[in-house]
């Protein structure tokens, strides 16, 4: 700090000062952390954990070395962070259930797929293995730029040679600061087919790269269920979602049983965890076509499925476990990548693909143009090495008897003051013709090397064909045999298997779902039942009750506009309280419950707000699987919703807390999805007092102790939507 700056205060309004730091944090977190770089596929902390073990010298060939040593001078040198999060990342990088083509190998307990952790990191030992070593390859050649690290003590990679394609590969998944990023692992063989066929085509479409690329290789395998279009769709834009399911089997048993074998699961679902989510569903009676679950998996997974009868067909059952379990899921696609410039972007395929082989085009000029500036060093060496052989005796007369030998040989022969350094460096044991001979072949040989490379700069269609030949090379070593061979099965669009009919045999019970005044809910199994005799809290009454069978989904209308839908075999059942609704939904404290029914979505029904206002919707539109609901009647301040009717018949009757009373036909309120609806009646400062729908050839009834009016009897009261209607009959003042 100097005297000037010293005790220095600077005004900054708090918003501007807020933006910058969180911008940097932002940045930094981006740039630093979560996304990968499109060359190499690597975030820092793999990328330096990965050079880290190369400078431990932590070769496939070599013997291992104990993580916790490799995590040490990771953060010790290039990675200023908490050691459980680098060792963590060590980890993942040798579970081969967790990424395609592990980097490093492990030795000792490296956790499972069933979730288990690993050993702590004193106890565990690791190497490079030849994937991370090809990552590698000539980095000591100036292939790659290098920077100081955060100490400025050591310098590592800015990123890494990349001969292996890790970013398709290995996939990568992140979470930044207002973006993120998914990619799933692919299969080598393929990438490096499609990679070969875009230097071949450089104006390649997606669609033609597809050809090679049949779509995601989890290391878990299971089997991709999409179509091609879907497929085509998510990768020429980088975004998307493709489902994902496990792969199983039938064995058949003695007398006609048989039971399902899953063999692989999808990726990144922990085998223990989805166990306990099928018991757990087997004991809450929502998988009623299960009879018992085993885990008999070794190395490999082996989780057996018992129907409950044999009857039953093992697609319908499986079916009802891919809808209601982690057996099949969706990996979402957001292929968000870190560019040659380090700007963070989405891109498809083909450009990821493009970004790579134009960083090995990079990476081979340079390591062409470092092995050039290597053989002509060696070439000028040599070059003055056979001046010694050719005037050999005035070189020793010349060291034996001038005192600055080094100038009087540059001056007599015309050297370089390199050449002359290498002419007194030189042993005696050298001075042999045997050397001679060797030096000149070596020359040779380099001479031949030289022009071979200066050729290849100086041709760009060479150097796609050296690149082209290193692919071949690495496509046999990595795509081919037991690591390269495909896991993932990549199937269209499953047959559709309709399981409501066997799961409405086997699940379907009569319920009689009871709702109290201060919205505790439960079940009650049967029908007709004595609701006199039900007991609640004190001060709690029964508010109203409905029947239904356990499959039905229930929807409740609230005064806030909103739909909410309840699965009737989740309300807790017995003769205790219940439970409270809104722990069920999410219903605002302030809103009640105008209506309780079985959704069905082919129905239509009214809903009206305490202002006279109203639309019709299709039962479709209330269905929902949120806890907060869905909002269809939007209202004003100090409104609310008051009706929620089935449409069942084809006339409206409302009648207002003022006395008027209005009858007009169903068809001429709209049909909205959600909104606020039309004026159905004029009220002024009035409330809806009755409102009800019904058939005009049966007539109205306004309660259970009145009498049936016939339509015809109602002629003074027919009008049109919007009217004020006339002065309510006394039969309706009551």
């Amino acid at each position: 700090m100097t005297i000037e700056t010293e005790g220095l205060i600077k005004e900054t309004p708090l918003a501007t000062a807020l933006s910058e730091r969180y911008l940097a944090y932002a940045l930094s977190t981006i740039m630093s952390r979560s996304l990968p770089d499109v060359r190499d596929g690597l975030k820092p902390v793999h990328r330096r954990l990965v050079f880290a073990m190369r400078q431990l010298k932590l070769d496939p060939k070599s013997g291992f070395k104990k993580c916790a040593r490799i995590v040490g001078d990771v953060i010790g040198k290039y990675h200023p962070h908490g050691d459980a999060a680098v060792y963590e990342a060590l980890v993942r990088l040798a579970q081969d259930f967790a990424v395609r083509y592990p980097l490093v190998e492990g030795q000792g307990n490296f956790g499972s797929i069933d979730g288990d952790n690993a050993a702590a990191m004193r106890y565990t030992e690791s190497r490079m293995t030849m994937i991370a070593q090809a990552l590698l390859e000539g980095i000591d050649e100036d292939a790659v730029d290098f920077r100081d690290t955060y100490d400025g003590e050591e310098e590592e990679p800015i990123v890494l040679p990349g001969a292996f394609p890790n970013l398709l590969a290995n996939g990568a998944s992140g979470i930044a600061v207002g973006m993120a990023t998914n990619i799933p692992p692919h299969n080598a063989g393929e990438i490096y087919a499609a990679a070969m066929h875009l230097i071949k085509h450089p104006n390649a479409t997606t669609k033609e790269l597809l050809q090679f690329i049949q779509g995601p290789d989890f290391p878990t395998g299971g089997e991709i269920v999409e179509s091609h279009d879907t497929i085509l769709q998510t990768y020429e834009s980088g975004r998307g979602s493709l489902r994902l399911r496990a792969r199983w089997e039938v064995e058949q048993g003695r007398f006609g049983t048989w039971q399902i074998i899953v063999t692989e699961i999808p990726y990144q679902v922990q085998k223990s965890k989805l166990i306990e989510q099928i018991a757990s569903l087997m004991d809450q009676k929502k998988l009623t076509l299960l009879a018992d679950i085993r885990d008999e998996s070794t190395d490999e997974v082996r989780l057996v499925l018992e129907p409950k009868n044999r009857t039953i067909e093992p697609e319908v059952l499986m079916e009802s476990l891919f809808r209601a379990t982690a057996l099949e899921g969706r990996f979402a696609y957001n292929m968000n990548v870190l560019d040659a410039k380090a700007v963070p972007g989405v891109m498809g395929v083909k450009a990821i693909l493009r970004s790579w082989l134009d960083h090995r085009y990079e990476v081979l000029v340079r390591r062409s143009q470092h092995r050039l500036g290597v053989l002509d060093r060696r070439l000028e060496i040599l070059q003055g090495l056979l001046a010694v052989y050719l005037n050999l005796d005035e070189v020793i007369r010349i060291i034996r008897e001038e005192d600055e030998v080094k100038p009087v040989l540059i001056k007599t022969f015309e050297l370089t003051d390199l050449q002359a350094e290498s002419i007194l460096n030189m042993r005696l044991r050298s001075l042999r013709r045997l050397e001679e001979e060797a030096i000149r072949h070596e020359f040779d040989e380099l001479s031949s090397e030289r022009n071979d490379l200066m050729a290849l700069l100086n041709n760009e269609s060479l150097c796609w064909k050296k690149i082209t030949q290193q692919l071949k090379e690495g496509h046999k070593l990595f795509g081919s045999g037991p690591l390269g061979k495909r896991r993932t099965i990549i199937s269209g669009e499953p047959a559709p298997v309709d399981v409501v009919e066997v799961l409405e045999e086997v699940e379907r019970e009569p319920l009689t779902v009871i709702l109290s005044n201060k919205g505790w809910i439960k079940a009650l199994k049967g029908h007709n039942l004595d609701l006199t005799t039900q007991k609640f809290k004190e001060g709690d009454h029964l508010h109203m009750f409905l029947e239904c069978q356990s499959n039905d989904r229930l929807c409740i209308f609230g005064s806030d506009g909103k739909s909410f839908n309840i699965k009737a075999s989740d309300l807790p059942k017995g003769r205790g309280d219940g439970q409270p609704i809104r722990l069920l939904i999410d219903l605002a404290n302030d809103a009640m419950m105008l209506a309780l029914f079985v959704l069905d979505e082919t129905a239509k029904y009214l809903l009206a707000s305490d202002s006279g206002r109203g639309f019709i919707i299709e039962g479709n539109n209330l269905s929902t699987d949120r806890k907060v609901g869905k909002q269809l009647l939007n209202l004003k301040d100090n409104e609310k919703a008051a009706y929620c009717l089935p449409v069942q018949g084809d006339y409206v009757a409302i009648a207002s807390t003022l006395g008027k009373f209005l009858i007009f036909p169903v068809e001429q309120i709209p049909e909205l999805k959600k909104g606020a609806g039309v004026i159905l009646q004029k009220l002024g400062k009035a409330k809806p007092k009755f409102m009800t729908i019904f058939a005009s050839e049966e007539g109205l009834m306004i309660s259970d102790k009145s009498r049936k009016r016939r339509f015809e009897e109602l002629q003074d009261f027919v009008g049109n939507r919007a009217g004020v209607g006339k002065k309510s009959p006394n039969w309706l003042r009551g």
